[in-house]
């Protein structure tokens, strides 16, 4: 056996809640990332004129067209996104001993601190 193989056997599997928070993380910078990358050009290009004629400007449903385009679109599309994700994506993990540990303190009366009986 080469040392290679004797640090793996080391190494402990990575927790579970870690995994996939770690995944569920990635997932949301990325799309996070996706929606910086349409906003800020697409903002841009349809807001930007280096002459402003006010016969041109284009509305889309009373919204200059590089709002509605540039932040409403990415904006709805994250909200619908987000719904998905939250409820067919992410998982709702076993925390283990310290959990239940505080569930159960909960569960129970406490007493009142100084009354005695």
């Amino acid at each position: 056996m080469n040392s290679n193989q004797a640090a793996e056997k080391d190494i402990p599997a990575p927790d579970p809640v870690y995994v996939n928070s770690r995944r569920e993380a990635i997932i949301i910078f990325r799309v996070w990332l996706c929606a910086l990358l349409w906003a800020i050009p697409c903002s841009y290009l349809l807001g930007y004129s280096p002459e402003f004629d006010p016969a041109k400007f284009s509305m889309v449903w009373g919204i200059p067209t590089w709002i509605f385009w540039g932040i409403g679109f990415p904006w709805l599309l994250a909200d619908v996104f987000t719904i998905w994700f939250c409820f067919r994506s992410m998982v709702d993990d076993d925390l283990g001993e310290a959990q239940e540990a505080a569930n159960h303190e909960a569960q129970q009366p406490s007493s009142v601190a100084g009354a005695s009986s």
